[in-house]
């Protein structure tokens, strides 16, 4: 046992050391930093001067989720590789290009843990463990790597327009910041192409917490003025729809938390489902939240319209067939509890408030988390792939598309 024990001893010392030498990386730290910053688009529109202001007052205020993509991120820390490159050639700096690149799919395919210097209450080393595990749990690597993509595809060509070394990186980063802030505009163009279908009185139903899908539902309710309902899924296990009904019923948008094991039960009441992504593939299809796929289904067996709202950076490369082609993406795992929460809200302990980190509050929720013996396999996907033929249409920043018209604008993208 003492053997045993000074193994595992030398082994969590050895992952710590590399979680150190990762944390040090300037690649890391930078997208860290600019995924702390908020966007200068919020998520909720502005409303026209024409119009008076909306009643709730968080409407006009910055949603606290309002941080910039991912993929944005990304193409913002190139840019900074690029002044920081010591290199001398184009080969040089399309190098350094590549390894910073393969630096951030990495870190997001672990879930992006955070460097502890970027957390201001990492007091402990099981504090500081949790916080580096869910920066980017729940969500895949496809879109970040997509961007990376896109933007080295776009120096390349750079390269062949402007042999001159010196004159091309500063056309580089002069364009690559147009780029940037296009894509951030992207939203408010998909929520103005996807608005007018969300129809007067209508229900909608959505499936986890996409800012473009926020956006494009808060546009209709406070720019064009319509009248409709929001079920939104809860998914679990980050609680991301239940996040989003917040966001909802704070602009006044009437919304209903259904359990995502519900969607079924719901579905013949609602009018559209729309849904966000985080990769959108050649094939037409969909890399979302896990749960998006059998929402798909289900809409296309009862003749309901199923949407789709992503950014065109999002568009990849990448032609799976089912979900078994999907790479690898991370994800919480085997920490992932389950919790009783029926008898738990019946009990009284899930009234406390949110903030509440006492010992007594914490011994509350234990009582209700169920154990499973160590044989049991705890699997938690954070995405699944939902083929085409379930996709009515999608809302883009390049305009309304069809499934079949995707493969054509991936050729435009990166011709």
């Amino acid at each position: 046992q003492k053997v045993e024990t000074t193994m595992t001893s030398e082994t969590n010392h050895d992952e710590q050391l590399q979680l150190q030498k990762e944390q040090q990386h300037p690649v890391i730290a930078d997208l860290c930093l600019h995924l702390s910053k908020k966007s200068s688009i919020s998520s909720a529109p502005s409303l026209p001067p024409t119009h008076p202001p909306a009643d709730k007052p968080s409407s006009s205020k910055k949603s606290k989720r309002s941080s910039i993509p991912l993929p944005v991120a990304a193409i913002r820390v190139l840019l900074n590789v690029i002044r920081r490159s010591k290199a001398e050639t184009m080969m040089g700096l399309q190098a350094d290009l590549r390894e910073a690149s393969d630096v951030m799919v990495n870190f997001a395919k672990l879930g992006g843990p955070i460097p502890a210097v970027l957390t201001s209450d990492a007091t402990t080393s099981t504090t500081t463990q949790q916080q580096q595990r869910y920066l980017l749990a729940g969500r895949s690597h496809i879109a970040l790597s997509s961007g990376c993509e896109l933007f080295l595809k776009y120096v390349t060509r750079a390269s062949l327009e402007t042999p001159d070394f010196t004159t091309c990186k500063s056309q580089v980063l002069e364009r690559g910041e147009r780029f940037a802030e296009f894509s951030l505009a992207a939203r408010d163009r998909i929520s103005s192409v996807g608005g007018p279908f969300v129809r007067e009185g209508s229900v909608v139903l959505t499936h986890g917490r996409s800012r473009v899908v926020e956006s494009l539902l808060l546009r209709a309710a406070l720019v064009e003025r319509k009248r409709f309902r929001v079920m939104v899924l809860e998914g679990r296990p980050d609680a991301a729809g239940a996040k989003s009904a917040r966001t909802y019923e704070k602009n006044g948008i009437p919304t209903t938390v259904v359990l995502d094991s519900a969607m079924g039960y719901v579905m013949e009441r609602v009018d559209m489902v729309i849904v966000g992504a985080e990769g959108v593939v050649e094939n037409g299809g969909v890399v979302n939240k896990v749960g998006t796929f059998s929402l798909g289904v289900m809409a296309k067996e009862l003749g309901v319209p199923f949407y789709v709202a992503a950014e065109s950076y999002k568009f990849t490369r990448l032609y799976p067939l089912n979900n078994s082609d999907l790479p690898e993406m991370g994800g919480i795992g085997e920490s992932l509890q389950f919790l009783d929460t029926l008898n738990w809200s019946a009990s009284g302990s899930s009234e406390k408030k949110e903030e509440s980190t006492s010992t007594s509050s914490l011994q509350d929720v234990k009582d209700y988390v169920v154990n499973l013996p160590s044989t049991v396999e705890v699997q938690n996907p954070p995405c699944d792939f939902t083929p085409a033929k379930y996709i009515t249409l999608l809302f883009t920043d390049l305009g309304v598309l069809t499934p079949s018209a995707v493969s054509d604008e991936l050729i435009r993208l990166y011709q």
